[in-house]
Formats: C-alpha cells, sequence, structure tokens
C-alpha cells in the first residue's frame, strides 16, 4: 500500500494503457464504420436509390424536354 507521501499531483501511472484503449476504439469504429459502407455500395443500394430518383426526376420533366426539342 502507498502512503500519501508516494503520492503526487502527476502520478501517470495507466496513462499510456488508458490512451491505448482510446486509440483502440476509434480505430475500432473506424473499421466498423468502414464495413458498414462496403456493405451498403456493394448490395447496390446507393445506385438503386440514385436511378430511381433519377427516373422520378425525368418523368416530371419529360414533357417540358419534349416539347423544348419540339420547339412548340
Amino acid at each position: 500500500m502507498l502512503s500519501r507521501r508516494g503520492l503526487t499531483a502527476c502520478d501517470n501511472r495507466g496513462q499510456a494503457t488508458v490512451e491505448y484503449a482510446i486509440v483502440f476504439v476509434a480505430f475500432l469504429a473506424l473499421v466498423v464504420a468502414l464495413g458498414a459502407l462496403w456493405d451498403v455500395l456493394s448490395g447496390g443500394l446507393v445506385v438503386q436509390h440514385a436511378l430511381q430518383s433519377a427516373s422520378h426526376h425525368l418523368s416530371g420533366v419529360a414533357p417540358g424536354v419534349i416539347f423544348d426539342a419540339f420547339l412548340y
């Protein structure tokens, strides 16, 4: 057991372990996020969403495009 005299305000025991734990958790979160992103991109969800959005946009402006193309 340590006496009160042996402890100082600058007692740094365990600091490196805490720093490694914080860096490890941040790195693990990054790996999990990249894995989730890879799963979404490989499943084609982003491309499917873009195509659905584009088709809705084009269907709404198609009459105007035809009107402009044939100069009515």
